[in-house]
């Protein structure tokens, strides 16, 4: 009889971080700031240490109509981030690459590394206006 790997040992409670291992098809996901022992997997001590995201929002609304910010809050959500400042965070840059005639953000790279590029125009329709989300901290 075949049994599924063990999960990895997880110390601390903290955010969430993902350790995969592409030998055993294992994915799982556990807690961050601490370090995920990964030694049942992996057959070695590998481990992983993420580091927590500082900044939580207090509180989230909708955009009710369209504006620049709310464009750019668009692009970001669509590339899988709350707003600019977990971008920052999470990719550990200081400057996000905007089109220098309109401000809007240029480029992003998502969680998987890819890539998302936009255009000068707004792209943000009207109807997907009530989708962004709008953070305060």
């Amino acid at each position: 009889m075949i049994r599924p790997p063990r999960p990895p040992k997880v110390l601390g409670l903290q955010a969430s971080a993902t350790v995969s291992s592409p030998e055993t098809g294992f994915h799982h996901v556990g807690q961050a700031g601490l370090e995920l022992l990964t030694s049942d997997i992996l057959g070695n001590k590998a481990s992983v240490t993420m580091a927590s995201s500082d900044v939580k929002p207090k509180s989230i609304s909708r955009a009710k109509k369209w504006s620049e910010e709310i464009e750019n809050l668009y692009r970001f959500q669509q590339a899988g981030y709350r707003d600019e400042t977990e971008y920052k965070q999470v990719k550990q840059v200081s400057v996000v690459d905007r089109w220098p005639e309109t401000g809007y953000v240029k480029k992003l790279q998502r969680r998987d590394n890819t890539f998302y590029y936009y255009n000068k125009q707004r792209e943000c329709d009207d109807k997907e206006v009530h989708k962004v989300k709008i953070y305060a901290y």
